[in-house]
């Protein structure tokens, strides 16, 4: 009994993320589903260490976002993702790998391509990073991987390349997953300045701001289109 009368419980109407780990080396799938468990709202109801396990979990209205190694030993990710989001196309894909695969998104079926993203194992080593990734991708965003966005460069003659500089700063925030608060947070601009970039790159890159798509999605498609990445581990083609 509380002082002003019965108590009443309250629980957060919020469900936590469901989330299935596949990953083929056992150290590192172990870090990752440990992680991932510790945080509050995300609950791992599997963890894999093949693609054939991985098949077996990822069963249709059970998993929010899988968590897939590209690489792995039976498999990759990527066609994984496309069967498992073939059953349940309400799956988050959330992809790791050594390697510079973020053109891959574009071979992707485009009715796909929207929650899915890409993280590197050798520069998102930070747990806020993956986390944060994850909430996003759940959401249904594209998150990419903030070192390859970094190391990224428009290419000539291109829409990405004739934004202007601060335009440009602003997609690459909404292509590591960003808020608008976070990306003014990072640049030092009221998220108001920040709204007016938005929609301004937007109208620059021809992106469509409506309910049948996620704008910020094919804003981060274009930026994955239009710009390369120099310097970088090739590419894998699965």
């Amino acid at each position: 009994m509380g002082p002003w009368g019965p108590m009443t419980p309250t629980t957060d109407p919020t469900p936590d993320i469901r989330v299935v780990v596949v990953e083929d080396q056992p150290l590192f799938r172990s870090m990752l589903a440990g992680l991932l468990a510790a945080q509050p709202g995300i609950r791992v109801v599997g963890v894999a260490g093949s693609a054939a396990d991985g098949r077996r979990l990822l069963a249709p209205g059970r998993v929010d976002v899988a968590v897939l190694d590209v690489e792995l030993g039976d498999g990759n990710g990527i066609a994984l993702g496309v069967e498992a989001r073939g059953r349940d196309g309400a799956l988050r894909i959330l992809t790791l790998s050594s390697h510079d695969v973020l053109d891959l998104l574009l071979s992707l079926p485009a009715h796909l391509q929207h929650g899915w993203s890409f993280l590197s194992k050798t520069t998102s080593t930070s747990a806020p990073a993956l986390v944060s990734a994850l909430r996003a991708t759940a959401r249904g965003e594209t998150v990419l991987d903030p070192e390859l966005v970094r190391a990224a460069e428009p290419r000539a003659g291109s829409l990405v390349g004739a934004l202007t500089p601060r335009q440009y700063e602003v997609l690459c925030g909404i292509a590591q997953g960003l808020s608008n608060l976070a990306i003014a947070e990072d640049l030092g601009l009221t998220e108001k300045s920040v709204q007016n970039h938005v929609n301004a790159l937007y109208a620059a890159l021809g992106v469509e701001q409506d309910r049948s798509t996620n704008p910020r999605v094919t804003a981060t498609l274009r930026f994955v289109e239009e710009t390369r990445r120099p310097g970088l581990p090739p590419i894998v083609r699965v």
